[in-house]
């Protein structure tokens, strides 16, 4: 066992790193590129499916090598629009969850980027047991290669908003949206791509100077620190105004418009009171806000807003001049809040 720890991973390697790694074991630098495209492009599910490489080059990459792959735990699929939600199995027992929703503009996967969360956001399942670890590139790849090869149709969209803060696992989410984004690999365009953030100011300032295009998405979830401390403990650490100026700041880098996650808890933060303060807080910031009816938990007691009080608020932020949008609620029917599926899963197992 204590060998199997010392492999490296060679799905989280870039193709720049896989080169040097062939050099390294006497192999020519081509061979890199092929044993890439296996990877991220043809989706191999081992070494032995990568036909063009002889059999001594393979039995060497399994010899120095991990191959990360996930297991398929469980499925659901919604009844009322076809989204899927999974549960993967990781090589160390842990589990995790991803989302499949089906638009008319193509295919979106919702991926987790860490075992658990530490964030402790009061409406998320997903940090109840706390964090386990961070996920490895090559774990957040293979969800939405997996679920590509289970619909057999090509993914479009990926939203890194699942379990886990991805700001939190930093440099392993640069790797992978480097590797998702990358030409011999599955070569999904960085604007498609989104990374929603609670709010680690140092960690987005960084993300605006690292080149990308990928859209960025705040959990606001409130208009001012008084209600968004009650929610979300990150902003004990981060006021609204050093978040926001981020936020700015990401804008400037970039050009690319932050999305605003707003989830409607009935009585907390969805009346109109709260509406006048968010409109006046964005009303110069470039970007839109997402209005997310927010999903029932049963440990915790956070209701629903009623669809009147919902479209009041989107109402009365459009009447402002503020861009905002109702997030469509896809898979209701399943267990449809972040760490659901999951938790009941561990319950059942525990």
């Amino acid at each position: 066992m204590e060998k199997e720890s010392t492999k490296t991973d060679i799905k989280s390697l870039s193709l720049g790193e896989l080169q040097q790694q062939m050099e390294q074991i006497g192999e020519k630098a081509f061979r890199a590129k092929q044993i890439y495209q296996w990877m991220h492009e043809k989706l191999a599910e081992d070494f032995d499916a990568m036909s063009n490489l002889s059999k001594a080059l393979r039995e060497k990459l399994k010899a120095q090598y991990t191959y990360t792959c996930l297991s398929k735990e469980d499925v659901q699929i919604s009844q009322i629009d076809g989204t899927r939600k999974y549960l993967f199995g990781l090589a160390d027992g842990a589990v995790i969850e991803s989302v499949l929703m089906r638009y008319e503009h193509g295919n979106s996967v919702c991926i987790s980027s860490q075992v658990g969360c530490r964030m402790g956001c009061r409406f998320c399942a997903s940090t109840l047991d706390g964090l386990e670890r961070n996920l490895l590139p090559s774990e957040m790849l293979e969800q939405i290669y997996q679920i590509q090869k289970d619909i057999g149709e090509r993914i479009s969209n990926v939203v890194v908003m699942g379990s886990g803060e991805p700001m939190d696992n930093y440099d392993n989410l640069l790797q992978f949206i480097r590797i998702l984004s990358s030409e011999q690999g599955l070569n999904i365009s960085q604007r498609s791509i989104t990374v929603s953030t609670c709010g680690i100011v140092p960690r987005m300032r960084q993300f605006a100077d690292e080149g990308l295009q990928v859209t960025l998405a705040l959990s606001l979830h409130a208009p001012n620190d008084a209600v968004r401390k009650t929610l979300m403990p990150v902003a004990n650490a981060y006021p609204l105004a050093a978040v926001l100026d981020a936020c700015r700041y990401y804008f400037e880098k970039t050009g690319r418009r932050v999305t605003f996650e707003y989830s409607l808890v009935q009585g907390v933060n969805d009346n109109l009171e709260e509406a006048a303060a968010l409109s006046k807080l964005l009303q110069h910031m470039h970007g839109h806000v997402n209005l997310i009816p927010v999903n029932p938990i049963k440990e915790r007691d956070f209701v629903q807003s009623d669809r009147r009080a919902v479209m009041n608020f989107k109402n009365y932020l459009e009447k402002n001049g503020i861009h905002v949008t109702i997030r469509r609620e896809m898979g209701r029917d399943i267990d449809g809040a972040c760490g659901q599926l999951r938790r009941r899963y561990l319950q059942k197992k525990g």
